[in-house]
């Protein structure tokens, strides 16, 4: 598997975030300044989600895709949008409850940002940062739906109790 990357693009505030090849823990940072800068954007009004050059996912990158959804609905009025147009990866977000209630899943669309899309600098992951977005992406999961409750529960239990 590649190594896993971050593009972005903006066109007049409808974002793309395509994720290419092992998409793992180690792009949480730059995934949540992503984040972070698409929705304190005043011009920001939508974003869709590609999967479609994504080898692998992890769960903690799935948290961070929901995390995405439940900042960027409110200011859509609509659940965004995940192109996913390989089985393997569809299968892994709709097990995790994405369908309908976190995105629409289509397996390709037409994207006017696509031209515009840039590779996101991979920003430094300290431990304490890690510990802090992985927590969270893992709660934001148990949030969906009991299966992911009892999956995650265990490990959300064991860092909450970690000391820092």
């Amino acid at each position: 598997m590649s190594t896993g990357r971050v593009l972005m693009a903006n066109k007049s505030g409808s974002y793309v975030i395509k994720l290419t090849g092992d998409v793992r823990m180690t792009l949480c940072t730059t995934l949540d300044t992503c984040l972070k800068n698409m929705v304190e954007d005043p011009t920001f009004t939508s974003v869709i989600v590609d999967l479609s050059d994504a080898e692998g996912i992890d769960s903690t990158s799935l948290g961070l895709l929901a995390k995405i959804s439940r900042l960027a609905t409110p200011v859509m009025g609509h659940v965004p949008t995940l192109i996913s147009s390989r089985a393997d990866i569809t299968r892994i977000v709709e097990t995790m409850g994405f369908r309908d209630r976190v995105f629409v899943i289509v397996p390709n669309a037409d994207v006017d940002a696509r031209d515009a899309l840039s590779e996101q600098s991979e920003e430094p992951l300290d431990e304490w940062s890690a510990h802090e977005r992985v927590l969270e992406a893992h709660k934001i999961l148990m949030s969906l739906n009991d299966q992911n409750r009892q999956t995650f529960r265990e490990l959300v239990e064991c860092m909450e109790n970690q000391p820092h």
